[in-house]
């Protein structure tokens, strides 16, 4: 995952619509059952769907009153824990 992308995702999610970014998690996960993808191209729909997947997260914890920072920095956090176990 990469927070400037997550950032990105989540300023577009606050000047447009959340629904825009899950309709968009569906067609690219729905794009991962294609037979025809290869490895590199299976990865980079992974990352793009990680990353979308935690900018809906982030527009949660801001939603919910965390300032922004807050919310990125402590999503980066759990990210990273749960990558060290």
């Amino acid at each position: 995952m990469r927070l400037p992308l997550i950032k990105h995702i989540t300023d577009f999610i606050e000047q447009n619509d959340q629904d825009f970014v899950l309709e968009t998690i569906e067609t690219l996960e729905n794009l991962t059952e294609c037979e025809n993808l290869k490895d590199e191209e299976l990865d980079v729909l992974g990352e793009l769907i990680s990353n979308l997947y935690g900018a809906v997260e982030v527009s949660k914890s801001i939603k919910d009153g965390k300032p922004k920072k807050e919310a990125l920095n402590e999503f980066m956090k759990r990210v990273v824990g749960s990558i060290d176990k």
